[in-house]
């Protein structure tokens, strides 16, 4: 498969709420569907936010009651879903130092689990509360043929993240993130630039709306692998549906050589 019907779903995120979050995240996710979508992005945390004033009761494991309901959604529609969710681990590592929650990011495919990604660069209050994952690999899809490379918010700020998922092979990169104010210029230019670098098509993924005194400018886009931003989104809820073509991505390649062109004997 070289083309895949995308949808960036953009939209607001209820402080805790993950019944509301979920029934909205599904309905909007019917709704690119219904329109052609074949892989699904949703935000970062999507079903719960930064629940830290309820940490315990909102996080699941990957067994749980959100990646079940996105299996179901997934398998009913025989599509993928990439995004994040507060995690509570099984046996919690007693390496770690700050407890045993993870942000972890998943890939579904057609209902089943096909990689999983711990946030490795938590983000200030972050590291308070959540543990950093410790490997850095790309999803390989089985029924859609594609690799998927995944990063989840502060991680766009890291170069290295984006390199090495593309090294790894990813055919697409996708970043799920809760951007707030007032950076939106930053993650304007580093949503392109990660494109532009890796030569590789990005979906990034934002939040809207508020929580508590953080607001967030939503700005979700769908970037080709020469920078090109073929769909953005404003402040407020919506879907970003688009085509990628990654045989597109070999011609940039063959046209600009960066990889070729590296020199991995000096740095």
């Amino acid at each position: 498969m070289t083309q895949i019907t995308v949808a960036c779903i953009q939209m607001d995120i209820s402080l805790c709420s993950k019944d509301e979050n979920l029934h909205k995240a599904i309905s909007m996710a019917e709704q690119a569907i219904s329109k052609g979508a074949e892989l699904l992005v949703l935000p970062e945390l999507f079903s719960t936010g930064f629940c830290y004033d309820d940490m315990e009761a909102s996080a699941e494991t990957i067994t749980g009651l959100t990646v079940s309901m996105l299996q179901d959604l997934s398998r009913k529609h025989d599509c993928v879903i990439v995004t994040s969710i507060l995690e509570k681990e099984l046996s919690p590592d007693r390496n770690a130092s700050v407890g045993s929650y993870y942000n972890l990011g998943i890939c579904i495919e057609s209902g089943e689990i096909m990689g999983t990604y711990r946030k490795t660069h938590p983000f200030k209050r972050e590291k308070q509360y959540f543990s950093s994952g410790d490997n850095i690999s790309p999803c390989r899809l089985s029924k859609h043929d594609i690799i998927i490379g995944l990063e989840i918010c502060y991680e766009l700020r890291f170069p290295e993240v984006a390199r090495k998922l593309s090294l790894s092979g990813s055919d697409i990169l996708i970043t799920v993130a809760q951007f707030p104010k007032p950076r939106y210029n930053v993650w304007r230019t580093l949503a392109m630039a990660r494109a532009i670098e890796n030569q590789i098509p990005h979906i990034a993924c934002n939040r809207s709306g508020e929580s508590g005194e953080t607001a967030f400018f939503g700005g979700s886009m769908i970037v080709d692998a020469s920078g090109q931003i073929l769909q953005e989104a404003g402040e407020g809820e919506c879907i970003l549906l688009h085509v990628i073509d990654t045989a597109e991505t070999s011609k940039i390649r063959e046209e600009i050589t960066v990889f070729k062109d590296r020199r991995e004997d000096i740095y």
